[in-house]
């Protein structure tokens, strides 16, 4: 049985706010905003490191108190929008997935119930 998330967004915010630099590459930078469309829901923007200016925007979403569903919503360079489908974006993008569904895992102290 899936349980369903009892944390209030706010509080999951500042939780993925305080985590998730934990699980990013060194130099890189993230916002976590809630999402106001989804009270489980997160956005997330990140800032690459490096020289290319990359930027990724992820919708996050719990479906329970375990497992989140992530998706990449945009992926910019210097302010520009990029092809998604390019190997090198494929990759940064795979890689952030799995860096926020590793955050989300270690949340588990306090998304879900004793």
């Amino acid at each position: 049985m899936n349980e369903e998330l009892s944390l209030d967004q706010g509080s999951l915010v500042h939780a993925w706010q305080q985590q998730l630099p934990e699980y990013l590459n060194p130099g890189d930078s993230a916002q976590v905003e809630a999402d106001l469309g989804n009270p489980q829901g997160l956005r997330i923007h990140i800032n690459a490191a490096g020289r290319q200016f990359y930027s990724f925007d992820f919708e996050c979403s719990y479906k329970d108190t375990r497992e989140v569903s992530v998706a990449l919503v945009d992926v910019e360079r210097d302010g520009q929008t990029v092809n998604e489908r390019s190997e090198k974006i494929q990759e940064m993008t795979s890689d952030y997935v799995r860096h926020l569904h590793e955050c989300a895992q270690a949340l588990q102290r306090i998304t879900k119930p004793n």
